[in-house]
């Protein structure tokens, strides 16, 4: 085994955004650091790849809280990368529109006033609904002061139970008896896979109200932010290895001193940052160097469901690029979609068109998204495929994936009839995909799930039993890019005053 000579204050271990902004925040305080990736590429969902001339995005299709002065356009610019990303806003008045079964079609715009405003045009009896709706997330958004740059004395983002153990469903019910307006208030659910019995109401408060706030498009791809901070790392000193995934870790009177990777060096730090699902971080950490109590109660959390996604790339100006999200729904219960009928799939779609450089009439390619329970593709777990390891699944995979491109382009016909005129090429993603990329164990869209009937029992707090060994990313908070690096600012907090942090971002000229 190869040994590097190098001591670092801290190894970042995956990056995900949280594992790159924890990096580059500690960086930024004159820490030596180290990010291990195990991909080709970095960036965890932020990654990209391209067909037929055409980047598709991976996981991340569009962002919010990027208006001027919102959370994640503040932290950007602290960490220096907001000048050079390429974005394009989406539609005022229309940045996701909700198909619902029957045909219809309804607005989100942003900014309250306009989300307000689309809804109001279809249903102008619902106003008292709609502003219960929009007065619970604002209130919500204020009890959660990291997520508004703030800093309360004492407050730790998961000491709230009572208000994160609201039922979003049970609230969106109580508001407006209107089934259709309930529908659209929870049409976007797939930005968090929305489930009745699950679901708190503090998730969809902290996700829509970030969209709301901003939200835009990447031009082309999220992996830009990844490749911006991994720069803005590399000027402050830091490295970042790719094709290094840990596999194991050594231990000196209880503490880490070092990590081995597959490809058979040793790296050694004071500190170490897992930007790995916490289950995953107890197996490549060593079971034995945590309680039995918390790797049982982490083997009982349940993970979000996974997705399939269809890629699909256009011929040139054949199919309108749509400056806004759909999500389009099959049945009137829209958050009955998670466990669905695989007779009737899929039920709930994601469909985005990609934005470029220039962006102009005509989009190059779009994207589509519908969940996938893990247990349809179980039957090839044991193979693996990514291009740092590349392996091939087998006839029957490609079949299945065949027909699941079928049913999906079926279903899109449904909403655009001359779709299949359009396409020139077609690729898709499974759970299995996500599951080699990302690591988790069943390719989970957004890592642990958030139960509002058990709140407490999924809290995951950045410090582990290993005095040396800290959490980042998207399941301390909540998920997404703007939770995620939420995520890291409250990893950074063990070693970095949260005070004189969040100032320092606060206060950026």
């Amino acid at each position: 085994m190869k040994e590097t000579n190098l001591q670092y204050d801290f190894i970042v271990v995956g990056s995900g955004i949280g594992g790159l902004v924890s990096a580059v925040l500690l960086a930024m305080e004159g820490r030596s650091v180290l990010v291990l990736e195990k991909n080709h590429q970095v960036g965890g969902s932020l990654q990209v790849f391209s067909r037929d001339k055409v980047i598709f995005d991976t996981g991340v299709h569009y962002i919010g809280s990027l208006d001027e002065g919102e959370t994640l356009h503040s932290i950007f610019k602290y960490l220096g990368i907001l000048k050079d990303l390429k974005l394009k806003r989406l539609d005022d008045d229309c940045f996701d529109m909700i198909r619902l079964a029957d045909g219809s079609t309804f607005k989100h715009g942003q900014g309250y006033d306009n989300f307000k405003k689309g809804l109001l045009e279809k249903f102008p009896k619902e106003e008292l609904g709609i502003d219960l709706f929009l007065e619970k997330i604002q209130a919500i958004c204020k009890e959660f002061p990291l997520y508004n740059l703030e800093v309360e004395e004492g407050f730790s983002y998961i000491d709230k139970p009572d208000l994160m153990s609201q039922s979003a469903f049970e609230f969106v019910k109580s508001i407006t008896d209107d089934k259709k307006l309930q529908s659209v208030l929870l049409g976007n659910g797939l930005l968090y896979a929305g489930e009745v019995k699950t679901t708190p109401l503090y998730v969809l408060a902290l996700i829509v109200n970030s969209y709301l706030k901003g939200s835009y498009r990447m031009e082309n791809g999220g992996s830009q932010i990844a490749k911006l901070l991994t720069k803005r790392l590399h000027s402050l000193g830091g490295r970042v290895l790719k094709h290094q995934e840990v596999v194991g870790a050594d231990y000196e009177h209880g503490r880490i001193v070092s990590v081995s990777t597959k490809a058979g060096d040793k790296f050694f730090a004071s500190q170490f940052i897992s930007n790995m699902h916490p289950r995953q971080t107890v197996e490549v950490f060593g079971k034995e160097n945590f309680r039995p109590a918390y790797r049982t109660r982490l083997k009982k959390l349940e993970n979000t469901v996974s997705s399939f996604m269809l890629y699909l790339s256009f011929h040139e100006n054949s199919f309108p690029y749509l400056n806004y999200n759909m999500y389009s729904y099959t049945q009137d219960a829209v958050w009955d979609t998670v466990e669905y009928d695989e007779n009737h799939w899929p039920q709930a779609l994601f469909i985005c068109t990609s934005a470029v450089k220039n962006q102009g009439e005509f989009a190059d390619s779009m994207s589509v998204m519908a969940y996938m329970d893990f247990k349809e593709v179980e039957q090839w777990n044991s193979t693996f495929n990514t291009v740092a390891e590349s392996s091939e699944r087998g006839e029957e995979y490609a079949k299945f994936k065949r027909e699941k491109e079928e049913q999906m382009i079926n279903r899109l016909e449904e909403i655009f009839p001359d779709i299949r005129k359009s396409i020139k090429g077609i690729y898709c993603s499974t759970p299995l995909t996500y599951k080699d990329y990302i690591g988790t164990e069943d390719g989970s869209l957004y890592g642990i799930k958030k139960d509002y009937n058990n709140i407490m029992h999924s809290k995951i707090n950045s410090k582990t039993r290993v005095l040396n060994l800290f959490l980042t990313g998207q399941n301390l908070v909540f998920h997404g890019v703007l939770g995620a690096t939420i995520g890291a600012l409250v990893n950074s907090f063990n070693f970095i005053d949260d005070r004189y942090l969040i100032d320092k971002i606060n206060n950026l000229k």
